[in-house]
Parts: C-alpha cells; sequence; structure tokens
C-alpha cells in the first residue's frame, strides 16, 4: 500500500490528521507561554476533526450503506463549537492573568492553584 500512487481515500485524511495531532501534541509540551499551548490545543481538535469528516464522509467510503447520515459532520461541528468555547474562555484567563503578572509565562502561573 503505497499512499502516493492511491487516488485520495480515508487513509490519506487519517494521516493528515495523525500529523495535525502530533503537531498540536508537540506545540501543547513544548511552548511555555499559554497562546502556544492554545494553538497546540487547536490543532490537536483539528486532526481530530478531519478523522471525523473522514469517517463521515460518503465518498471516501467503499461500503455506502454502513452510514447513518451526517454523524461525522455533526460531531466536528459540536467539537468547532466546543473549541470557541474554549479557546474565549481560556483567552479570558490569559488575558487577565496578563493584567495582572505582566506575563502570560505558564511557569509564573502557579498562584492559580486553589
Amino acid at each position: 500500500m503505497n499512499l502516493f500512487t492511491e487516488p485520495v481515500g480515508v487513509s490519506h485524511f487519517l494521516v493528515v490528521g495523525a500529523v495535525l495531532f502530533v503537531c498540536g501534541v508537540v506545540c501543547m509540551a513544548t511552548k511555555r507561554n499559554i497562546l502556544g499551548v492554545l494553538m497546540g490545543i487547536e490543532l490537536v481538535l483539528n486532526g481530530a476533526n478531519v478523522n471525523f469528516i473522514a469517517f463521515g464522509a460518503k465518498f471516501l467510503r467503499t461500503d455506502q450503506n454502513m452510514s447513518i447520515g451526517l454523524d461525522g459532520q455533526l460531531i466536528a461541528l459540536f467539537v468547532i463549537v466546543l473549541a470557541a468555547a474554549e479557546a474565549a474562555v481560556a483567552l479570558a484567563i490569559a488575558l487577565n492573568f496578563y493584567n495582572n503578572h505582566s506575563t502570560i509565562d505558564i511557569d509564573q502561573a502557579d498562584e492559580l492553584k486553589g
């Protein structure tokens, strides 16, 4: 099985989703400021969305009778809404932290412990 000579299928989307997911995890693990971590989280969620779309697409599936409709697209839409809400809350926390401490370094955020 060679991915470069085959027509575009589910496996190609899975590779793109896996690359996005790994880039997001690496970004979350290596960035020290909260904006980099948020970008990593978005990459992870978008990698999962690519997989949901690929599994839900009718033209990528060989067996057309296995689909129940727009299940993959609906889950991806839910993840997009969830990511937007998460980004809004996290950016508000980051802005408040920056106003109080003049930095967005995660190592300085240990004062947020309860």
